[in-house]
């Protein structure tokens, strides 16, 4: 089930910069927790950075330093501003929250965004 519209990704140089943004449907509210995934052909898809509805992040070791995550709850919209990338950054990107509902926690995807770092 896709309910969360992703934009930003693109064809960038290494050491260039890009910013992602997810946004959910107004009707979407109480969220808790909200992700960036990103999945490279023939690979696992892993968690990329995530931040709580505290706005306490974490970030895989592979990006710290270099891509920051940031949350808007007014505008229902997560943001990775992504520096300095390196081929290896080549991925779908995937936005991903957790909303509280009456009936407990329910999870929603985003479509993925191409993100490619080449030359």
């Amino acid at each position: 089930q896709v309910q969360l519209v992703e934009s930003g990704g693109g064809l960038v140089q290494p050491g260039g910069s890009l910013r992602l943004s997810c946004t959910a449907p107004r009707s979407i509210s109480s969220i808790i927790t909200m992700g960036w995934y990103r999945q490279a052909p023939r690979s696992q898809r892993e968690l990329v950075a995530d931040i709580t509805s505290s706005s306490i992040t974490n970030y895989a070791d592979s990006v710290k330093g270099r891509f920051t995550i940031s949350r808007d709850n007014a505008e229902n919209t997560v943001y990775l501003q992504m520096s300095d990338l390196k081929p290896e950054d080549t991925a779908v990107y995937y936005c991903r929250t957790i909303v509280r509902i009456p009936q407990g926690l329910k999870f929603y995807w985003g479509q993925g965004t191409q993100v490619t770092v080449s030359s």
